[in-house]
């Protein structure tokens, strides 16, 4: 096949689309492709090696992307490497814009989908640059000031916010998707390359962390073959891996290690041991879950917000199963075990939508595993080896663990759909076991009439199993004979009063049906002797068909009967409901389907019966005549021959004698029997035109009688009539659609019909039988158009001429006529032709448009009638527009017209999306994803080759604009500014589609869209105004030409919107002219990106164009270009750069132009201002004039205007920015490092270490070698990023070069540039400055106001551009404002000092030094003042100024907020507020300032029993900030920063009193002895304080500190509330909390010992209230660490013992909490009910009780329960357990228990109510299925159990 291939082409192709071979036409279109390759391949090379990115390279790469979607990937593989190439170095043009690198990557990604395609060796790509591109976009320097500050609205809603997200989101994803694509072809040197690049980014406490592990999931590699894995992941796994293991409070960068770990596992299944980390992996999946454990759970929103993603988890569990071990398999069924009844319906909650995406994809990944692993053809990447491949015992074990959670999820609330999703995965896996439980639960629902939503969960999941089902096979051999019975019980299903159940019965015939022929062969029983028993009973069955049939129709008859319009709604609505159209399309796809699934004789009964019907009723023509119309079309489409023969004499008779009377013809309203005569005629004639040309005489006939019927419901059925007529004849569709070529003719003794069921279509004997117009069909739909259509058009133009006076009735009759007659023919229509319209662009290569063949070849002889419609329409919308403009719905029909002038060639863009979605539904609902290879049903196969037909007949990629075009524009631009907003609005949807289909038409109609905005045009109405301003909106989807990403097109638009406003028709006192303008805006600010200005391409990839234009197969239709051409092309590539950058600026100088004018409007001027701020850009600094306005601007009356004015001068600053020298050096080189390391040798190690180490040491803050001369700061190697060192030191670290080499500092002003004077000149003026901070100081928002970062941006600017020469300046304004305590004047001068300090980065020591005399002054003075509405302000402040700098730069700070921030002046609030800055400030700092730590801890600790609760909680949270550098991670050096472990045995030995105090802890003491009373408050102060730092802590840091928190649970025990306390108390909520968060801590092994034995010392406790919280604090603790438990019996074992011990407890809480705890671990498959544990609660249950003695009257009743009653209440409470942790299943040991239990009734309280409470929830869980579950009692069972159930009756 391929060699055939080969010789055609002149090459192999990688993969093309094999649909295209099947088309009729398809001998034509090898030729085809080369010649459009070869066309691509030559102007694609061309355009490139010309330098002309646009339009030439543009152009083509629509091109070749469309040529992919139309033929696949049709080339060779030299061709489809020189492709990738060029566009991988397109796409990595340094200074491309990012809406041609987006186009550029999207192609790139298609070109490298299919990996199979080119191995390593055919293809290399480098990953740097890359990198840099990534780096470029999405990790901008600049973004922060972003270049596109907010419109000058105050307009910025969540839904504008949510769209700037989703479009960043959206190139984000661009990006992704091309790293990942290209991921595979990285060289083998790429990993190390990687690492060295990132490990030192690796600091945990710092945002690069999580930069530098999406990197690494992004980048690394993970499919290089196994004998270069010691170069790939063997390089990183065991590091990464530790630090996963290591991280236990979801950082947000665990879940990309979790995505990389899942990749890694998928592409090396079988090279790498799981083993040791799979009980870590699956508890970690359990924790993700988020499920709710126990009633006192805590969320920890961290825990949610850092939650897995499913797909990744499930990936990762795919790749796990299998194995020599299979010990993946053990773990995922404990799990399902663990979560199954969260699946159950009665369980609903937020975790739901987790779970059942689990449930869903985890079966569709085993699947594909299993597909890649036995099925797929072997590519180069690697295979699994034979020893991890899936056995059919993992398969069993993976189905079983599943299935039971699947078929609970099938009744879930969230709806059947995921569950029927993965039964149809786990059906083609074990039908076996999956489809008997579905079957058995679906006959019941049948049976059922109470619970119709059963029934539709039963059917929905039937439907997903159908082929599994139908198939059978050899492990499911009876599957098949199943099939009748359902059937034949899913029609009462056919339900006119439940729409719902009525669908899905249609789906589930249809489904069945589509694989299952309804041929009678039980002949076949008597004539042949090789069936099966089976086969047997197949074919017996096989004779219930016809009755099948014969019901369903009158099933579908009744539900017509109750469906007619007078019925359901008045006579006057005509509209059918959503619902009874979705009735309709069911009922008629589904009958279609059985008859085209029906024998012969079948068909003939059906054919009649449904005649019968069809000609003995009359029936309305809106809801029930169409479903009878319909079920008749399907009958004609089946066997058109035999039902026209019947339908269209009858109809043709009764048109004929109901038209016999001429009144009729004139007639408003027509007789009933003659609408429905039409309407059934012009459905049952849709069908193969052939079988159609018998009957044309009575069709034309019949159409020349009603097409000009006075009434419009009468001739727009016979325009229907005559639209289906030509449609039928003059289209390319296959005629039949029967699951087995030929149908079902064949004798049973040749062929058994049984032997096709399920059958999938063979691809390669499709045999399509296709209908193609032959030259009499072709005649006839010619001499029907010059029948009917040339006389309408001749009224229609003498009208339009005056010739003829026509009504608009009349007017619109024959547009109808026209209209269909044009959508009927419009595949034999010659297209529009004439000369295209020229000037509008030029360029160096070929731009034409490329016609596709789509089996027509258009008769040229005949007059072109699209071209006299056209005429003809032009003149009539211009008689109707300049004489009767209101006749609008004429004008609705001529803009039809015109869009199918323009567009329409026999399929309409939103029916063949509609009928894809459809054919991707049906494909995903019944593909075989295990066999693959395209296995799909005959049907869907024939549906998506008409597809593919469809697709090649809407493709019109870059047509050429002509003139009849350009002229019809213009008509649709006229219509778009017509007065009727309905009319305009039509006309711009047909204009908007039509500007995206022909080449560059947009340049052509922007001038004239804007001449309608032209202030000089005084004769524009306010229609016309807004049309126009429509026009430039766009729709949604299409073009928006106000923001057409040109320079020429901006240039107009922006200033004339601006001008627009000077317009007399402008009125801003209208609010739809209001929104429209802000939508305007706001599109543009949404959707601007900056420009390009440098169009350069790569030498690189002009070596690969030159490559491409030499190669051959095809050969490129355009030669290399010459040297001369070469030249030109690389002048008109800068003459482009040059005209890019004249145009930008003459763009700025305008819209200035426009804000110079004196009578523009504020709206507008806001406009301009905003358009002005969008021309920011990184590589060309904005024009002087325009920075001048905006610095004027900063003093401006609106507050929106400063705003924009302030954070675009702050960009305008970064411009001007005078660039640093960096230098690269080598770490160890920097002589710092290199004394620290001297001086510490015997602490050096060889291995790689993270944390405080000698070589980082120097970077660390030291209050004895702080720089305090200028010398030594000159000397001192200033290392401002902070996560530099922590990790490995990079081989070349950037360092700023010496001051020498640096550019000058404090320029004079003569010195200065142009644009640098304006800037000087203006802060130099003190009425300017004065100005400027009296509006800076004002208050915005009262309440809402808070720290601006960009005027701390300003300002930084400003200090770092011209140094200190403003500081004198501002000097006098800080003081003032510093000491003045209103809330606007604080927050003004923390941005100025903010942006001070972060300015002076490269200051000398003497400017610095004079800063910090200014600063410390004014510091002290506002945290003296500081307030309630000012602390955050002053936070950010010091926040901002210490970030990314060394600490050493700025002692001065520090020192000053280290001066006793807890000092008790100013009040509780003071302090606390202090205390937040001095946070702000050491955060930033990280790791690097452990002597300021130390000296804080220091400084608090006395200080922790505080009164006051703010305080406390601020300290707890310093405490958190302080011990946060204590992680223990792998290869990390322990801290030089404060320990935890220090600090939390010094806290211990205070709290030892508290600790040995007998008792609970109250909040408040009340004793005798006051000084024991003081000393024990202020412990529990010291205590409240360690508490709020625990709860503080939990979620921030990246361990758990599990055993410090364990010596401290003993405390905790005893404070926490019983549950039902609710009673508010400080002390016990915290500690409440605080057990909670601790419980869902992750533990390592050998952490559990420990935990355990602390809550068995805690559980001998004297408190009841400890030993209760120790159960609750039992059951969160396992089942989040479930895994890590199951895997350590000895664990296991002592939780066991304990909870026996506590089921023995003398409180009875105790014990009932203990059983509830038990009972849990028993549901989760943490504990398993032994025959040890069961006789253990037997025996215990049956103690004896000791007599009851009398009691005398009025003595005291004696509350401590005997040993004996509390061992008999143990075992009732242990059996009781038992029973409650199967709640919705009735397991075989069940019964007995439940009657022993019973015996019990009539015990003594406790026991009796323990009892009844175990009945009544037995009952309660058990009821919605007790029909199921009794079976599993026995007859005397039942009596008793209905005995203790049942109430007794009252009356009784």
């Amino acid at each position: 096949m391929k060699k055939e291939v080969s010789e055609k082409l002149g090459f192999v192709p990688q993969k093309d689309i094999i649909y295209n071979k099947l088309l009729p036409y398809e001998d034509k279109l090898d030729a085809e492709s080369n010649e459009i390759l070869a066309d691509i391949k030559g102007n694609l090379g061309r355009s490139v090696q010309l330098r002309e990115i646009w339009p030439g390279v543009m152009f083509w790469t629509r091109k070749l992307s469309t040529y992919i979607r139309l033929y696949g990937r049709k080339f060779s593989k030299e061709d489809h490497v020189l492709f990738i190439k060029i566009l991988y170095e397109l796409v990595t043009l340094p200074k491309l814009e990012t809406s041609m690198m987006q186009g550029f990557a999207r192609l790139l990604i298609s070109l490298l989908k299919k990996r199979e395609l080119l191995s390593r060796d055919d293809l290399e790509l480098q990953w740097i640059p890359l990198y840099k591109l990534q780096e470029r976009i999405l990790y901008s320097k600049t973004e922060h000031l972003n270049w596109c500050p907010s419109s000058c609205r105050p307009r910025s809603t969540s839904k504008h916010i949510i769209i700037k997200i989703a479009q960043r989101c959206s190139l984000e994803g661009i990006l992704k998707a091309l790293v990942k694509n290209c991921r595979p072809y990285f060289p083998e040197s790429a990993t190390q390359e990687m690492l060295d690049e990132w490990r030192p980014l690796l600091c945990p406490f710092d945002v690069t962390m999580q930069r530098a592990i999406c990197y690494f999931e992004l980048f690394l590699p993970t499919t290089l073959p196994p004998h270069l894995h010691h170069k790939g992941f063997k390089l990183w796994f065991d590091d990464l891996m530790g630090l996963w293991v290591s991280v236990q409070n979801h950082p947000e960068w665990e879940m990309q290690l979790v995505s990389l770990f899942a990749r890694l596992a998928s592409d090396n299944i079988g090279y790498i041991d799981w083993d040791s980390y799979i009980p870590k992996i699956f508890t970690r999946i359990l924790r993700s879950l988020n499920l709710p454990v126990g009633s006192s759970q805590t969320l920890v929103s961290q825990y949610q917000t850092n939650a897995y993603d499913i797909s990744h988890v499930v990936t990762w569990v795919t790749a796990l199963l299998g194995g020599p071990s299979n010990l993946a398999q053990t773990q995922l069924s404990s799990l399902f075990n663990s979560i199954t009844s969260f699946f159950h319906p009665s369980n609903n909650g937020r975790w739901l939508t987790k779970l059942m995406k689990l449930l869903q994809r985890l079966p569709t990944s085993v699947v594909r595993r299993l597909h890649h692993e036995r099925y797929h053809k072997p590519t180069w990447l690697a295979t699994v080896p034979e020893s991890h491949r899936l056995s059919e015992e993992n398969i069993t074990d993976f189905v079983c663990s599943i299935k039971h959670p699947v078929l609970l999820a099938m009744f879930s609330k969230t709806g059947s759909l995921d569950a029927a999703q993965a039964m149809q995965n786990l059906a083609l896996l074990r039908p076996e076991l999956v489809i008997p439980p579905v079957l058995e639960k679906t006959y019941l629902a049948m049976e059922s009439l109470t619970e119709p939503h059963q029934l539709i969960a039963t059917l929905s999941c039937m439907i997903a199993v159908a082929q599994s089902l139908v198939k059978g096979g050899q492990c499911f051999p009876e599957g098949p004979t199943h099939i009748l019975p359902l059937l034949m019980k899913a029609l009462p299903g056919v339900d006119p009063n439940d729409f719902s159940k009525c669908m899905i019965t249609f789906r589930f015939i249809a489904t069945f049906v589509t694989l299952v022929p309804l041929v009678d062969c039980s002949s076949a029983v008597q004539e042949r002797n090789d069936l099966t028993q089976v086969e047997k009973e197949l074919c017996l069955a096989s004779a219930e068909f016809e009755d099948f049939v014969l019901q369903f129709m009158d099933r579908c008859f009744a539900l017509i009967g109750s469906s007619t319009l007078e019925q359901t709604r008045e006579e006057i609505e005509t509209e059918k409901t959503h619902l009874e159209s979705l009735v309709e399309l069911g009922l008629s796809s589904t009958f279609s389907t059985i008859l085209t699934q029906c024998s012969m004789d079948i068909f003939q009964v059906a054919l009649e019966k449904v005649f019968v019907f069809a000609t003995t009723h009359i029936f309305e023509i809106h809801v029930s005549g169409r479903m009878v119309a319909d079920m008749c079309r399907a009958a004609a489409k089946c066997h058109p021959a035999e039902s026209l023969k019947l339908f269209v004499p009858h109809c043709y008779n009764a048109i004929i004698q109901i038209t016999a009377s001429e009144e009729l013809l004139n007639e408003e309203e027509l007789d009933k029997d003659l609408l429905w005569h039409l309407q059934l005629l012009s459905e049952v004639i849709r069908v193969d035109g052939n079988k159609l040309l018998p009957y044309s005489a009575q069709l034309v006939q019949i159409l020349q009688l009603t097409l000009h019927l006075k009434c419009k419901q009468g001739y727009s059925l016979a325009c229907s009539l005559l639209y289906h007529t030509l449609r039928s004849t003059a289209l390319i569709y296959p005629t039949e659609y029967c699951s087995v070529p030929g149908g079902f003719q064949q004798p049973c003794q040749h062929h058994l019909p049984i032997k096709d069921w399920g059958r999938p279509g063979d691809l390669l004997n499709l045999d399509i039988q296709w209908h193609i117009p032959n030259e009499k069909e072709k005649a006839f739909v010619f001499d029907t158009l010059d029948m009917l259509l040339l006389p309408e058009l001749n009224r229609l133009q003498r009208h339009s001429q005056g010739e003829q006076e026509m009504s608009r009735g009349d007017i619109l009759q024959c547009l109808s006529v026209v209209h269909h007659c044009l959508l009927g023919a419009a595949s034999l229509l010659s297209p529009l032709c004439g000369e295209p319209v020229s000037e509008l662009i030029h360029s160096m290569v070929q731009l034409h448009q490329t016609d596709l063949y789509t089996g027509v070849e258009y008769d040229l002889s005949r007059q072109n009638y699209r071209e006299v419609i056209c005429m003809v329409m032009r003149h009539l919308l211009h008689h109707i527009l300049d004489h009767s403009e209101d006749d609008t719905k004429s004008l609705f029909s001529i803009i039809k017209i015109i869009n199918d002038l323009l567009h329409f060639r026999g399929s309409h863009k939103y029916e063949f999306d509609s009928c894809w979605k459809s054919f991707s539904l049906v494909k995903k609902s019944m593909e075989n994803q295990l066999h693959g290879s395209k296995q799909h049903i005959r049907a869907l196969l024939i549906n998506r080759v008409m597809l593919q037909h469809e697709l090649r007949n809407l493709t019109v990629d870059g047509c050429t604009y002509l003139r009849v075009h350009q002229k019809l524009m213009k008509d649709l631009l006229r219509l778009s500014t017509s007065t009727y907003s309905q009319v305009r609005s039509k006309a711009q949807n047909v204009l908007f589609n039509a500007l995206g289909k022909y080449n560059f038409c947009c340049r052509d109609i922007i001038p004239q869209v804007l001449e309608y905005l032209d202030p000089r045009h005084t004769n524009v109405t306010q229609q016309q105004f807004k049309g126009a301003l429509y026009c430039l909106l766009g729709n949604p989807i299409g073009v928006c030409l106000a923001n057409l990403q040109y320079w020429d097109c901006i240039a107009l638009t922006w200033p004339a919107i601006v001008r627009s406003g000077l317009c007399p028709t402008m009125c801003l006192e209208k609010p739809s002219v209001v929104r429209l303008f802000d939508d305007l805006a706001d599109k543009i600010h949404r959707q601007y990106e900056s420009i390009g200005t440098d169009f350069s391409i790569s030498q690189n990839c002009i070596d690969m164009a030159i490559k491409m234009l030499n190669s051959t197969n095809p050969e490129p239709s355009m030669c290399v270009a010459t040297k001369e051409e070469e030249i030109k092309g690389i002048q008109r590539q800068e003459e482009k750069n040059r005209d890019s950058v004249q145009k930008y600026e003459k763009l700025v100088e305008d819209l200035l132009d426009c804000l110079n004018d004196k009578n523009m409007p504020w709206k507008f001027e806001h406009f301009a201002i905003s358009f002005l701020s969008l021309m920011l850009r990184d590589d060309y600094p904005l024009p002087s004039r325009a920075i001048l306005f905006f610095i004027q601007s900063l003093n401006h009356d609106s507050l929106l205007v400063r705003k924009v004015a302030i954070s675009t001068l702050a960009g305008i600053l970064k411009q001007l920015k005078r660039p640093r020298k960096k230098i690269a050096v080598n770490p160890y080189d920097i002589s710092e490092l290199r004394t620290s390391l001297d001086s510490c040798v015997h602490k050096q190690a060889d291995l790689i270490l993270a944390g405080d180490r000698p070589d980082n040491q120097w970077l660390q803050y030291n209050s004895s070698r702080l720089p305090l001369s200028q010398q030594a700061w000159d000397k001192c190697c200033f290392i401002e990023k902070t996560h530099w060192g922590y990790s490995t030191w990079p081989r070349k670290l950037m360092i700023y070069a010496p001051l020498e080499e640096q550019p000058k500092q404090g320029k004079n002003r003569e010195e200065m540039t142009e644009r640098e004077q304006i800037i000087f000149d203006h802060f130099s003026d003190p009425i300017f400055i004065d100005q400027l901070i009296q509006y800076l100081s004002l208050e915005d928002r009262k309440g809402k106001d808070k720290f601006s970062p960009h005027r701390c941006w300003l300002f930084k600017g400003l200090f770092r551009n011209f140094d200190d020469v403003f500081l004198p300046v501002l000097k006098p304004y800080m003081e003032r404002l510093v000491s003045d305590t209103h809330e606007s004047k604080q927050r003004c001068v923390a941005e100025m000092i903010s942006g001070i300090i972060r300015g002076s980065k490269h200051w000398s020591y003497t400017k610095v030094e004079k800063l910090w005399a200014i600063l410390c002054p004014l510091l002290r003075t506002a945290l003296s003042n500081i307030s309630i509405e000012t602390y955050t302000d002053w936070g950010t402040c010091i926040a901002i100024a210490c970030k990314s700098r060394d600490p050493r730069k700025l002692h001065w700070l520090y020192e000053l907020l280290m001066e006793s921030p807890v000092n008790g002046e100013g009040g509780s609030f003071v302090d606390a507020c202090r205390l937040y800055v001095l946070q702000g400030g050491l955060v930033q700092q990280e790791w690097r300032v452990p002597e300021l730590l130390h000296r804080l801890l220091q400084y608090l600790e006395p200080k922790l029993p505080q009164v006051y609760t703010n305080v406390r909680n601020r300290i707890a949270s310093v405490l958190t900030c302080i011990f946060m550098i204590d992680v223990n991670l792998p290869h990390t050096q322990p801290t030089a920063s404060p320990r935890i472990a220090d600090f939390t045995a010094r806290v211990l030995s205070c709290l030892k009193p508290l600790l040995e105090a007998k008792g609970e802890i109250q909040n408040y003491v009340l004793d005798d002895n006051i000084e024991e009373q003081g000393e024990r408050t202020h412990l529990i102060k010291l205590f409240k304080t360690v508490l709020k730092w625990l709860l503080t802590s939990t979620g921030r840091s990246f361990s758990s500190i599990v055993p410090e928190q364990l010596q401290l649970l003993p405390l905790l025990f005893k404070i926490a509330p019983m549950e039902n306390d609710d009673s508010y108390d400080e002390m016990k909520t915290d500690a409440k909390m605080c057990l909670s968060l601790m419980a869902q801590c992750l533990l390592y092994p050998e952490q559990i010992p420990l935990v355990l034995n602390t809550l068995q010392e805690i559980s001998r406790s004297s408190s009841w209230h400890a030993r209760y919280t120790v159960l609750t604090y039992l059951q969160i603790m396992v089942f989040y660490n479930l895994f890590t438990f199951l895997n350590d019996p000895t664990a296991a074992d002592q939780v066991r013992v304990l909870i026996l011990e506590l089921l023995e407890d003398e409180q009875l809480e105790v014990r009932e909490v203990a059983a509830t705890t038990l009972s849990g671990f028993l549901q989760c498959n943490f504990l398993s009910m032994d025959e040890q544990m069961q006789t253990h609660f037997q025996t215990l249950s049956k103690t004896l009780l000791p007599k009851r003695k009398r009691k005398e009257v009025g003595s005291m009743v004696d509350t401590i329960p005997s040993a004996d009653l509390v061992r008999r209440h143990a075992g009732v409470l242990g059996l009781s357990a038992w029973i409650l942790s199967s709640p919705y299943d009735v397991p075989a040991w069940m019964p007995q228990i439940l009657m022993g239990l019973s015996a019990h009734l009539n015990d003594t309280q406790p026991i009796e109510m323990t009892v009844k409470r175990t009945l009544s929830d037995f009952r309660r869980t058990h009821h919605d299925n007790w029909q199921e579950h009794k079976q599993q009692f026995t007859e005397d069972q039942l009596v008793v159990l209905t005995d203790l159930l049942v109430s007794p009756c009252y009356y009784a």
